[in-house]
């Protein structure tokens, strides 16, 4: 069993108790890479989500003034930093992550507390004023309620942490359902919430199975904005199930980034970037490169550098230094990978490195794939319009500037793209007529806490991050005042 002090228990929290959940079952929290057993935490279901929703509407008024709000941020952030070596433990442990990126996932996490924590001038009053208009004019941003927040494994911290500030900014109550595999770092962020002296039942965490939980969150009045990252099919779901209450919905869910590389771009950044990009979380983000374009004169020698690169990769247990890419979450995840590239050389794609993986070594647990180069890859193939999710890079050859556009848009989904060219103009072209809510320009960067980020189309509604993000979990009210 793991032991950590921000895990003083495995449960969740509800009205401002650590209580067991009232399903009667247990969940068994593994390490993916060595099938330990980590915690056994009580699932909650539907009763414990209606407790922790009524808890976060009745604490609601009593929820302190922004400047107040700021202070717990701030102190969240200290907290986080100060205890960043444990936060990484906790992840690696249960996601399979190498250590440092669960540092850098700390730090990230810490970002968005900060960034925040100094923005109460959004929730300042606007008065203006109309022509010929004897009227006071005011707009107001109010708190829109109870939130509830559905978040993924791949970044467990991260991914909450940034939902959870806005909020709390904004005046919000929270209820948070993290992901089954990887609940213990969402504890370990409620348990510094705690700490850092939010207000008894303002803040709730309900760990248990999707089912129950999610048809109350959806259902219930108070409830009035599901903030959910995870894949289109389930924000499909959650935008059907929710309808009936009229809630707003803010979703960040599957990407299909395409990363094109023009003749004249900088090759030695474009591989290094790509590197970065494709293999961070063993390629389980929603913003990895899914569909490698490379203009067809430069495509030799780009395929040169990567598999001169891709046999120095490690793969193995992310808390041994020397790993580079630890596990997939699940064998469930293996086979989806494994059967995309399978269907690829079904296909006539080639193998240009890796191949023949190790199957998992255990039924839950052991799911490690080896970093993986196809070659030829094109539009009759599943990886070209299903989310990869693994380390597997698929390159396809282009010609024209047009094609590529048109081929890179042509994806329902629409979260990020990366383009390469030293060509300003040929850019300028790209960023603006690429169907993508995040484009990395010679760079592939991912988001920020000071900058909204969110998809198009399929990709999701909403954004997080900036003063965007703060939007989502606010009212807009207009005052006319008589003078």
């Amino acid at each position: 069993m793991l032991e950590s002090p921000l895990l003083p228990q495995t449960r969740s929290l509800i009205a401002g108790e650590w209580t067991d959940g009232g399903e009667g079952t247990l969940l068994r929290v593994k390490n993916p890479a060595t099938g330990e057993l980590l915690a056994e935490i009580p699932e909650a279901g539907a009763r414990d989500a209606r407790r922790a929703i009524e808890s976060a509407r009745a604490s609601m008024a009593l929820v302190p003034d922004p400047g107040r709000r700021a202070l717990y941020l701030n102190r969240i952030h200290e907290l986080l930093l100060e205890n960043r070596e444990d936060l990484a433990r906790i992840i690696t442990l249960e996601q399979g992550k190498p250590l440092r990126e669960s540092h850098i996932e700390v730090e990230y996490t810490a970002a968005f507390f900060r960034f925040f924590a100094g923005r109460t001038d959004l929730l300042d009053p606007h008065p203006f004023a109309v022509p010929n208009s004897p009227l006071r004019w005011v707009v107001h941003h109010r708190p829109v309620g109870v939130v509830a927040m559905i978040t993924p494994w791949n970044l467990p911290l991260a991914m909450l942490g940034k939902k959870f500030a806005a909020a709390l900014l904004a005046g919000c109550g929270v209820v948070s359902k993290p992901a089954p595999e990887t609940p213990l770092s969402a504890i370990a962020l409620f348990a510094l919430a705690e700490r850092a002296g939010i207000p008894s039942g303002l803040v709730n965490l309900v760990v248990g199975p999707a089912e129950p939980i999610g048809v109350e969150l959806c259902s219930h009045p108070a409830v009035r904005v599901i903030s959910f990252t995870g894949s289109t099919e389930v924000g499909k779901l959650l935008i059907r199930r929710s309808a009936d209450s009229v809630k707003r919905v803010s979703l960040e869910l599957g990407g299909n980034a395409p990363f094109i590389v023009f003749e004249d771009a900088d090759l030695e950044l474009a591989v290094e970037s790509l590197m970065v990009n494709k293999f961070r979380c063993a390629g389980q983000t929603c913003i990895c490169a899914n569909r490698v374009f490379v203009h067809e004169t430069l495509a030799s020698e780009l395929l040169m550098r990567l598999r001169d690169k891709l046999p120095k990769l490690v793969v193995g247990n992310g808390m041994d230094p020397a790993t580079d890419i630890g596990p997939l979450i699940d064998p469930s995840a293996w086979e989806k990978v494994d059967s995309l590239v399978k269907d690829a050389l079904s296909k006539g794609a080639k193998l240009a490195h890796g191949g023949n993986p190790d199957r998992p070594r255990g039924s839950d647990w052991g799911a490690f794939y080896p970093p993986t180069l196809i070659v030829g890859a094109n539009e009759g193939m599943r990886l070209f319009h299903e989310e990869i999710f693994g380390p597997v890079i698929a390159v396809t050859t282009f010609r024209e500037e047009e094609e590529v556009l048109a081929r890179a848009n042509s994806s329902q989904h629409g979260l990020a793209g990366y383009v390469f060219t030293k060509d300003a103009a040929r850019g300028t072209r790209m960023v603006t007529k690429l169907q993508c809510g995040h484009v990395g320009l010679n760079s592939s960067s991912g988001p920020t806490p000071s900058a909204p980020f969110g998809g198009m189309k399929a990709s999701g509604i909403g954004r997080e991050g900036g003063a965007e993000g703060l939007m989502e979990y606010l009212e807009t009210q207009t005052v006319v005042e008589g003078i």
